[in-house]
């Protein structure tokens, strides 16, 4: 199973890397000739210089156009470029894919959609109104809020975290106090005002997807519980499971010793679109349905699960927080922010993000919203920082696509954690997909290498994601967190339930047909392998 999600994780990221298989080519003949004609100028009224499109519905897929004005006199030209052999240009989410999955190689340029009238020198419509883009003025509340109001449809089409009429406000430090709250401009600021050197650097290791004999040595090895941290506490970490293929007497086990235990959806379903563009429904559905079978089957009765993280880290906007809120979720861990000279700490989301809405169809939430974010700050992958020319970062490990050894792998590590260390101290995010860490035991006996180097400090500690919101809430100098209550309540986790002889039920599910599922369990099997419209497995009618 961990070959099929590995094989998967790859092809998405040559997805991701999509964008960048571009060859440039210079207009031969035959590109002359389809020039010849073209009227660049209106061909290029209000296009944006950064999309890509089509000349013709029926040539070569690989080929596209953009307006570039560096023609003489500062006037527009078409700039061809062409994708790399075997890939085909898809219009709609303008990137490189392969061939066959791109489906509108007869569509020569992104759909334009109507724009409201947003900023204008004199107001046109009357207070609490906002003009559609035909002028129709209709109350600002209706603008964003995931129905289509304007008979144009336009107050849906500025949306983002910059553009929505109705987004939640900047900063203000004095309306946004811990434990409830905290924002800083830059989302750089240390909580509590401490010193730098009195600030514990905190790291956390967490890892995402199905939980079972594909990782559970893994796991095993790296937290053996002989490794502590500097207050006596063995380290931790952070589990976003996805239902499929877990073993959930494993989870019951990982929770029992102490680690976090957060949801990472029930279906994982490869669509990226499908959880960019997801419904509040969808996403009730995939989050709060996937706790339901965490607790139910790996009998976690402590109300101890209240993370998640979005499956290829699609963002569902303003639906996934608004559900996130309503079913007490307390924070989201899918949030990037790029590269920065100094990373970001955790904040809520009562305020509007300090840092642009990176990758990942930026469908980052605009409103207000009850929720912490862990974001994860990308990590430099450069061999050699000193010298190395600038390189995107990477926010998960196995992203970093030129990581090939043992060796890089651990100048990776050692150099992003004196990026935090020396300056403001922000966690530390190493996130994993099992299965990259299990590719090459020289990758885990990095890490284990790592993490033992780091414990011979007296200033690091190895928590987990609710570890980290904890210190937040009640920021502690290091000489006071061996006393530090919140983490002793998983120093020594006593009273957790034992599972030694699970139940390996075979199930099945119409929502699957012609599947059988084994679900391991220490509780009773249920009926059904447990799925979206039957998340207890007690069966369900249609």
């Amino acid at each position: 199973m961990a070959r099929r999600h590995w094989a998967l994780f790859v092809s998405i990221m040559c997805l991701c890397m999509a964008a960048d298989s571009f060859i440039p080519f210079q207009t031969g003949k035959s590109q002359q000739e389809k020039l010849e004609g073209v009227d660049v100028e209106e061909v290029c009224a209000d296009r944006p210089a950064d999309e890509y499109f089509r000349l013709e519905a029926d040539g070569d897929c690989r080929e596209v156009y953009r307006c570039d004005s560096a023609g003489e006199d500062g006037s527009n030209r078409l700039a061809p470029i062409k994708c790399a052999g075997g890939l085909a240009f898809d219009v709609l989410r303008q990137l490189c894919d392969w061939k066959s999955n791109v489906k509108n190689c007869d569509v020569q340029e992104k759909p334009r959609k109507a724009q409201p009238i947003l900023k204008t020198d004199e107001p046109i419509c009357p207070e609490g109104k906002l003009s559609c883009g035909d002028g129709e003025c209709l109350d600002k509340e209706l603008f964003c809020n995931g129905k289509p109001d304007c008979k144009d449809e336009s107050d849906e089409n500025a949306c983002s975290v910059d553009e929505d009429p109705n987004r939640a406000p900047e900063c203000d430090p004095t309306q946004c106090a811990l434990p409830d709250c905290f924002c800083s401009a830059d989302g750089t600021r240390i909580p509590g005002g401490i010193e730098p050197q009195q600030v514990p650097q905190m790291i956390t290791i967490t890892f995402n997807g199905a939980v079972n004999v594909d990782n559970i040595d893994l796991y095993d090895d790296l937290f053996n519980g002989q490794r502590q941290n500097p207050n006596g506490c063995s380290i931790k970490g952070t589990f976003f499971v996805s239902h499929k293929y877990t073993n959930y007497s494993a989870v019951q086990d990982l929770h029992r010793r102490g680690h976090e235990i957060s949801v990472f959806s029930l279906t994982h379903k490869d669509d990226p679109n499908y959880w960019s563009g997801g419904s509040y429904d969808d996403w009730l559905a995939e989050m709060a349905g996937s706790r339901l079978i965490v607790e139910r089957f790996a009998n976690i009765t402590d109300g101890s699960i209240i993370g998640m993280r979005a499956p290829y880290l699609r963002v569902g906007g303003n639906k996934q927080f608004e559900m996130m809120a309503d079913q007490f979720f307390v924070y989201d861990a899918s949030i990037t922010a790029s590269l920065g000279r100094v990373p970001i700490w955790p904040y809520t989301l009562y305020f509007r993000m300090p840092h642009k809405c990176n990758g990942n169809a930026h469908n980052c939430p605009s409103r207000s919203h009850p929720v912490w974010e862990m974001v994860m700050n990308e990590l430099d992958r450069r061999d050699d920082p000193t010298f190395d020319e600038s390189l995107p970062g990477c926010h998960m490990v196995d992203s970093c696509s030129n990581v090939a050894s043992g060796e890089q792998f651990a100048r990776l590590l050692r150099h992003n954690f004196n990026r935090h260390y020396n300056s403001n101290r922000a966690p530390l995010g190493l996130h994993f997909h099992a299965s990259w860490l299990k590719s090459k035991k020289e990758y885990r006996d990095e890490l284990v290498k790592f993490i033992e180097e780091m414990l011979g400090r007296n200033d690091v500690f190895f928590v987990t994601n609710l570890q980290v919101i904890q210190w937040m809430q009640n920021p502690t100098e290091l000489n006071s967190l061996r006393d530090f209550q919140e983490w002793k309540e998983k120093c020594d986790v006593k009273g957790q339930p034992y599972c030694s002889l699970p139940n390996a039920c075979p199930l099945t599910t119409r929502e699957l047909p012609g599947e059988t599922l084994r679900l391991f369990t220490c509780m009773e099997c249920p009926n059904n392998y447990p799925w979206i419209l039957d998340p207890t497995g007690d069966g369900f009618s249609v």
